[in-house]
C-alpha cells in the first residue's frame, strides 16, 4: 500500500509537470497507480470492509454484563448462541471502543516446561447459585504442566477420601499421570513437615504408587509453584461460571466436565495459541501410563439391618432382599455402595443425588423392598406447605399454633392435615378463624367446633356445577339399557323410623 507522503510526491511531481511514466520510472510504480493518485488528488482513498462484523452495542452490554466482563465468553456466547461469528481480537477491540474493558498488562513470564514431569493439584472455594440459591462448593482441579490439560469437579465438602476419588476419576479418565503431582501443604496429603521437609501420609503414598506418581509439596508461601493451576482456577472463575446456570451439583460437574476435557481441551491457549489436547498427545510417551486395572478407592462401614431389612448410611436406608437380618460390610465408592455378608456379595446400590436425605433405596436392578425402615424420618414439609398456600388466615393460625421443633411439631401438622382432608373447605376455614379467635390449638377441640358448624344449619354450601353433557357419553347411553336399581328398601328403612 502507497503510504501518505510518497502519494503527496506523485501529486507534486504531477502538478510540476513530470509526465506520468516519468513519474512511475523515478518511484517505482506503476503508471496506472500514477494516474489514480493524480485523479484522488494526492489523497488516501477511503475504504470500507465489505465484511466487517457490526454488533449491536445493546447486545455487546448485555452479554459483557451477564458474563461479568468475561471477554473470552462474550466470545464463545456471540458465535454459539448469537450466530456471530467473530474474531476474538476484533471483540476485544470493540469492548474497548464501547469503553466496557481496558487494555491489561502485568503478565507473567513463561517458562520452559518438561513432558511428563510434572502435574498439579489444589482446590478452592466458589459462592455459586444451585437453583436459585447460593451455595459454597470446593472446586478440585488438576493440571499437567506441559499440555495444559485440565480436569475439574465441584464438591460440597471436599476430604482425604473425596480428594482419592477425584484423583482416581481424573487419572483413569487421562489414562496417564506425570511423575510429580505439586501441592500444597494440605493435611489431606501432608502428615507433618513443609515444602521440602514434608512427609506424605503413608495411606496417601500407596495410594500415589497404584497410579505412578508421588506428591510432592511446596515451600511455605510460594503459591507460584504452582501458577499453572492457580491460573486454572482464575480460567474457571472468569471463563467457567460466568454466563451459565446450574440446577445442581451433578449438572454443574456434567457442565464442569464438558468444558474442560472438551471445549477449554481443545481451545487454543496462550501466546503460543497450544492446544492441551495435542500437546497431550505429543507428551503420553513421557508419561506413566496407567496399568490395565487400578481398584477405585473405597469407605468401610460396618453396619446391622433392622427388622425390615435395611441398612442405613449417610442418613439413606438401603434394603437387603432376604429374610437374614445379619450384620453387613459397606463398601462405599464415590457414586455407589456395595453390600457384603461374609464376604458374600449381596447387592450394588446407587448413591442418591447430592444432598438427598431420608431415602429408600434397593439394590440395582433389584425387587423394590415391601416394608419402610424402622428408623425412617417422616417429615411434614409437603403437608404444611399446602396449609398455608390455603389463605392468609391459615398461615397466620399456623404460625401462632404450631410447636417450634420436633415430634410434638410433626403430630399436630398431621393430624391438622388430616382434618382438613376430610372437611368441607368452607367449614374448614370457618373452624380455623373460630379456633384462632379463641387460641385453640387442641385437634379434639377443633374437631368439635367443626362438628358444631355442620349442626347449626346456618352454613352456606354451594351447590357444585354439572355438566350436562354426561347424557351424551357412550357409557350413560349404554346404562340406560339396563334394569333399574331397586331402591324400596330404603323406604322400608323410613317406615320403620
Amino acid at each position: 500500500m502507497i503510504g501518505p507522503d510518497k502519494r503527496k510526491a506523485v501529486y507534486l511531481l504531477h502538478e510540476e509537470g513530470m509526465g506520468v511514466r516519468e513519474i512511475a520510472r523515478n518511484l517505482n510504480i506503476s503508471p496506472n497507480t500514477v494516474m489514480s493518485i493524480v485523479a484522488r488528488n494526492g489523497e488516501m482513498p477511503e475504504t470500507v470492509r465489505k465484511d466487517k462484523i457490526r454488533i449491536d452495542p445493546d447486545l455487546l452490554a448485555r452479554l459483557y454484563r451477564e458474563c461479568k466482563g468475561r471477554a473470552q465468553r462474550v466470545h464463545e456466547k456471540l458465535i454459539e448462541e448469537e450466530g456471530i461469528n467473530v474474531a476474538y481480537s476484533t471483540l476485544t477491540q470493540m469492548l474497548r471502543e464501547q469503553g466496557l474493558s481496558k487494555n491489561r498488562s502485568g503478565r507473567c513470564h513463561r517458562v520452559p516446561d518438561e513432558p511428563g514431569v510434572e502435574m498439579q493439584h489444589d482446590t478452592s472455594p466458589y459462592r455459586v447459585r444451585l437453583s436459585g440459591m447460593s451455595v459454597l462448593v470446593q472446586g478440585s482441579l488438576i493440571y499437567f504442566r506441559y499440555s495444559k490439560i485440565r480436569y475439574l469437579k465441584f464438591y460440597r465438602s471436599f476430604n482425604r477420601f473425596g480428594m482419592k476419588c477425584f484423583f482416581h476419576e481424573a487419572l483413569v479418565y487421562w489414562g496417564y499421570a506425570a511423575k510429580n503431582c505439586i501441592i500444597d501443604n494440605t493435611n489431606l496429603a501432608r502428615l507433618r513437615g513443609t515444602g521440602a521437609n514434608a512427609v506424605i501420609v503413608p495411606e496417601m503414598e500407596r495410594f500415589a504408587n497404584q497410579y505412578g506418581f508421588k506428591f510432592v509439596c511446596h515451600e511455605k508461601g510460594h503459591a507460584n509453584r504452582k501458577a499453572g493451576n492457580e491460573r486454572g482456577f482464575y480460567t474457571v472463575e472468569t471463563n467457567f461460571f460466568p454466563g451459565r446456570s446450574f440446577d445442581s451439583i451433578e449438572d454443574m460437574n456434567r457442565q464442569a466436565f464438558e468444558w474442560a476435557t472438551r471445549r477449554s481441551a481443545n481451545r487454543p491457549t496462550g501466546k503460543t495459541r497450544l492446544i492441551p489436547s495435542v500437546a497431550f498427545e505429543y507428551e503420553k510417551p513421557y508419561l506413566k501410563k496407567l496399568p490395565p486395572y487400578v481398584e477405585a478407592p473405597y469407605l468401610v462401614h460396618e453396619r446391622g439391618t433392622d427388622q425390615y431389612g435395611y441398612a442405613s448410611v449417610h442418613g439413606n436406608f438401603y434394603w437387603i432382599p432376604g429374610t437374614k437380618r445379619h450384620d453387613v460390610k459397606i463398601l462405599e465408592y464415590a457414586d455407589h455402595l456395595k453390600i457384603y455378608h461374609a464376604r458374600k456379595f449381596l447387592g450394588r446400590y446407587l448413591l442418591p443425588p447430592d444432598g438427598v436425605k431420608n431415602r429408600v433405596i434397593p439394590p440395582e436392578d433389584g425387587p423394590r423392598p415391601p416394608h419402610k425402615p424402622k428408623y425412617r424420618k417422616k417429615p411434614t414439609a409437603r403437608e404444611e406447605k399446602i396449609l398455608r398456600s390455603l389463605g392468609e388466615t391459615l398461615d397466620d393460625y399456623l404460625n401462632f399454633a404450631v410447636p417450634h421443633s420436633g415430634k410434638p411439631r410433626h403430630r399436630f401438622i398431621r393430624a391438622f392435615f388430616g382434618l382438613y382432608r376430610k372437611t368441607a373447605p368452607s367449614i374448614f376455614t370457618q373452624t380455623v378463624e373460630r379456633a384462632f379467635k379463641y387460641r385453640i390449638t387442641d385437634i379434639k377441640t377443633i374437631e368439635n367446633i367443626a362438628v358444631l358448624i355442620v349442626r347449626d344449619g346456618s352454613l352456606d354450601i354451594t351447590v357444585p356445577e354439572i355438566d350436562l353433557d354426561f347424557q351424551k357419553r357412550d357409557a350413560y347411553i349404554e346404562g340406560c339399557f339396563a334394569d333399574e336399581v331397586d331402591l324400596s328398601i330404603y323406604d322400608m328403612e323410613d317406615e320403620n323410623e
